[in-house]
C-alpha cells in the first residue's frame, strides 16, 4: 500500500501561473506594447483603431494569440479574480491529477475559450481584443465541479452553502443569459463558456484516466 501524497497548497504549475501572470500586469505598466501584440484580436481587425489616447496601430490576428491573451489582464481586480479563482479551485485538480495534466488542461482551456471568443467577435463584427484568464478559470472550475460533484462551496453574496455541481451549473447558465442577452458588456461570456465547453470534452476524453482523492 503507498502512502498518500502530501497536499501542497502550492504546486509547481500554479505558482509558475500566479506568478507568471502577476509578472505580466506589472510589465503591462511599463511595457503598454504587450497589450497590443498578445491581446486577442478578431480576424477582421482594421489596421488602425481609435483610443482615447490617438489612433493605435492593429496587428490583427496571430495564432499565439489564442494563448498569450489568457496571460494579461485590465486591472487589480481583474487580476485579482481570475488568480484567486485559479489557486482556490485548481490546486486540488493539480494535486489530484499532477503538474503536466493540469498544465494541459489548463492551456486548452485557455486556447478553446479563446477561439469560441474569436469566432463570436468576428460574426458580430466587433474590433474589441480580449485578455484575461476566465475562459481557463471556467474550465477548471468545470473540473473541479465534475471530479468533486458534492463538495460543499460557500458563495459570497449570499453566503450559504452549496454543492460543487450546482455552483458550476448556475456559473455556467447566468453566463450563458448574459452572453445571449449582452447585458454585461465588455466581459467575454462566450470565452467563459468556450472554457468550459473545450474543458468538458478534455475531461470526457480523459474519463477514467484522472485520479481523484
Amino acid at each position: 500500500m503507498r502512502p498518500a501524497r502530501r497536499f501542497d497548497p502550492f504546486p509547481p504549475v500554479i505558482i509558475g501561473l500566479l506568478l507568471v501572470n502577476g509578472g505580466l500586469f506589472l510589465a503591462q505598466g511599463i511595457l503598454p506594447e504587450l497589450f497590443r501584440l498578445f491581446a486577442l484580436w478578431p480576424l477582421e481587425a482594421p489596421a488602425m483603431v481609435m483610443t482615447p489616447d490617438g489612433p493605435m496601430r492593429v496587428p490583427g490576428f496571430h495564432w499565439y494569440q489564442l494563448l498569450t491573451y489568457g496571460f494579461l489582464h485590465g486591472g487589480p481586480f481583474h487580476l485579482f479574480v481570475n488568480l484567486f479563482a485559479l489557486w482556490m479551485f485548481g490546486v486540488p485538480l493539480e494535486n489530484a491529477w499532477g503538474s503536466r495534466r493540469f498544465a494541459f488542461y489548463f492551456l486548452i482551456c485557455v486556447a478553446g475559450a479563446g477561439l469560441v471568443q474569436l469566432l463570436v467577435v468576428s460574426a458580430g463584427g466587433d474590433i474589441h481584443p480580449t485578455i484575461g484568464a476566465s475562459g481557463g478559470v471556467f474550465g477548471v472550475l468545470l473540473a473541479f465541479g465534475v471530479t468533486w460533484p458534492n463538495q460543499r462551496l460557500i458563495l459570497l453574496f449570499p453566503p450559504i452553502p452549496l454543492k460543487a455541481k450546482w455552483f458550476v451549473l448556475i456559473f455556467g447558465a447566468i453566463e450563458l443569459w448574459l452572453g445571449v442577452s449582452g447585458t454585461q458588456a465588455g466581459v467575454a461570456h462566450f470565452a467563459h463558456l468556450g472554457g468550459m465547453l473545450f474543458g468538458g470534452v478534455l475531461l470526457l476524453a480523459w474519463r477514467g484516466r484522472v485520479r481523484r482523492y
